[in-house]
């Protein structure tokens, strides 16, 4: 008698997508106006409501390590340590403002263990979420009308403005995709604060670079074959203008991160909205 196969079992989760969030200020999460709340409001959504992941492992352009070779991981504890107002000049209610979370040492010990493996030094650290965190996340996970109940663990950046170096941070922690968590990457797709002022007060105003980078980043990110996308991405930091969008590039780095999480999944813009020196640009990898 011919031995009966036994019924393979579907997977219990699917691979999560990952997105890179152009975040703002601190105002906007009072600036229901703003095209980028909404679309914020509508990714957001999509997580909790179609994704469902399990957790939320977050890399922030206001998180680079002190160490040039070793990334630090907070969220290890469920009991939340409070938030970071690393900003300045805001209306003084905006430095008592909370965002609930918690942590997960589960999904924290996961991430160190992903590094690791791929030999690169991590350590754990107590800090609390920056606002490129809980600003971001105050408009997309709103906490009374679409709140993000699982852990939230962030990571930071390399001391570095090395695109590969955090394309390979990227790789290292793509397995957890596999795993039901969900990745996210938050910086702007262009940002000069120096430039802002001169086009403040001007409405529609958008500065030449704004628009140029923005594009170039969008055909970089949507390169098909992963090694072309890594090579283009990395070629963004010697364009002419890429000192005009990103004077530092610590705002950039995050989709580097992402898109090396991403794998063999296909990125896209999302949305976009040059604005002044900035570019509010949201991008998707699935």
């Amino acid at each position: 008698m011919a031995a009966v196969q036994a019924p393979v079992e579907p997977p219990t989760t699917s691979r999560t997508p990952v997105y890179f969030l152009s975040h703002g200020g601190p105002n906007l999460m009072e600036d229901y106006d703003h095209p980028a709340y909404s679309v914020l409001q509508t990714i957001g959504r999509e997580i909790t409501q179609k994704v469902k992941p399990k957790g939320v492992v977050v890399f922030s352009a206001h998180w680079q390590a002190p160490s040039p070779n070793t990334i630090l991981v907070s969220g290890a504890t469920e009991k939340a340590e409070n938030l970071i107002y690393d900003f300045g000049g805001f209306p003084e209610h905006y430095y008592r403002a909370q965002y609930p979370h918690r942590g997960s040492p589960e999904l924290a010990g996961k991430v160190l263990d992903k590094l690791q493996e791929a030999g690169i030094a991590s350590k754990v650290v107590k800090r609390g979420l920056d606002h490129g965190v809980w600003v971001s996340f105050m408009c997309a996970f709103d906490p009374k009308e679409n709140p993000l109940d699982v852990p939230i663990v962030q990571v930071s950046l390399f001391e570095s403005e090395d695109p590969d170096q955090h394309y390979r941070l990227g790789q290292a922690i793509a397995g957890l995709r596999d795993e039901g968590y969900q990745i996210i990457g938050s910086g702007m797709a262009v940002h000069n604060l120096y430039d802002f002022r001169r086009t403040m007060g001007r409405p529609g105003a958008v500065l030449d670079y704004a628009v140029s980078f923005d594009e170039a980043l969008r055909v970089a990110v949507e390169e098909p074959a992963p090694a072309d996308r890594q090579k283009a991405m990395a070629e963004l930091l010697k364009r002419p203008d890429a000192r005009r969008a990103h004077p530092t590039f610590e705002h950039l780095l995050p989709i580097h991160i992402a898109a090396g999480a991403a794998g063999e999944s296909k990125g896209r813009q999302t949305w976009t909205l040059p604005q002044g020196s900035l570019s509010w640009a949201q991008y998707k990898f699935e």
